[in-house]
């Protein structure tokens, strides 16, 4: 399954590194430490800053979504803070169509919640990160082999630190200003702030994603649609209709919707892979 985020060569020294470091910012994203995912993960959430909100759903009134691309319904846990986040070793980029109709002035709510930059602002360590790049250079996975001395492997973790750093800050710094994304979850059902602090590859941060959105990444290429889908069912003529596209990690984002759903109950969430378009 390709990843939606690769991105053309660039020419020049500076470009080669930028576009190395946005490839490895996705790399990372999509490597979270799982040996630390273990049952411990999600009940550690509830033992964190005061700031956190108390009581996790065990498991959210599901809408009908047709047919989202979720675990078999025996993998999911009955209750939620008893069982890691389900990630594969790598990342399956799942695309999707989403319809929302409802009341014009229902829908119009959602539309202004739902709009964010479409990224969540994770503290990154940044020293962490500098090091893991050094080790990775000076003693590659088989069957590569090091082309770089130390002190070279040393330099370009260091220039690929800066440059993730760069980019990272430029993205949290559109937080709360831009509304590029339509429909972004960060916006909608925010991460706390005190795991926010933890990072993005904390097992307790990684669970709670899983626990509220069902999925353990941000979603990516997120497109409004203005006409209708192929196999959409005609709304009524009184009602609104919001229609976007998207990129989810591994699974559909069923939990996420399912609180939605509760949230605004006089609205109508109609979610469907697009196989075709991986």
């Amino acid at each position: 399954m390709r990843d939606p985020q690769q991105r053309p060569a660039r020419r020049g020294t500076s470009r080669h590194t930028e576009a190395a470091a946005a490839a490895l910012q996705d790399w990372l994203q999509s490597q979270a430490a799982r040996a630390r995912t273990d049952r411990t993960a999600a009940a550690a959430i509830t033992t964190l800053d005061p700031d956190l909100p108390g009581g996790l759903p065990s498991r959210a009134p599901r809408p009908d979504f047709g047919a989202p691309h979720r675990p078999p319904e025996a993998t999911l846990p009955t209750d939620a803070t008893a069982a890691p986040p389900l990630r594969l070793a790598h990342t399956d980029w799942l695309h999707h169509r989403l319809t929302v109709s409802g009341p014009a002035d229902q829908l119009a709510a959602l539309r202004t919640a739902a709009a964010g930059t479409g990224v969540i602002p994770w503290q990154l360590d940044l020293d962490r990160l500098a090091e893991d790049l050094f080790h990775r250079l000076i003693a590659p996975p088989a069957p590569q082999q090091r082309s770089l001395s130390a002190a070279g492997a040393r330099i370009l973790a260091g220039q690929l630190r800066d440059a993730v750093a760069r980019r990272h800050a430029m993205a949290v710094a559109r937080v709360g200003q831009s509304r590029a994304c339509p429909f972004d979850l960060h916006a909608l059902l925010p991460v706390p702030a005190a795991l926010l602090r933890r990072g993005p590859d904390d097992a307790a941060a990684l669970a709670w994603l899983w626990i509220h959105w069902g999925i353990t990444d941000a979603l990516r290429h997120v497109t409004a649609v203005d006409t209708a889908f192929p196999d959409e069912a005609v709304p009524p003529a009184c009602e609104a209709v919001f229609r976007v596209t998207f990129w989810s990690a591994d699974w559909s984002p069923w939990r996420a919707l399912a609180q939605l759903a509760a949230q605004w109950p006089a609205l109508r969430f109609a979610l469907r892979p697009d196989y075709a378009a991986a």
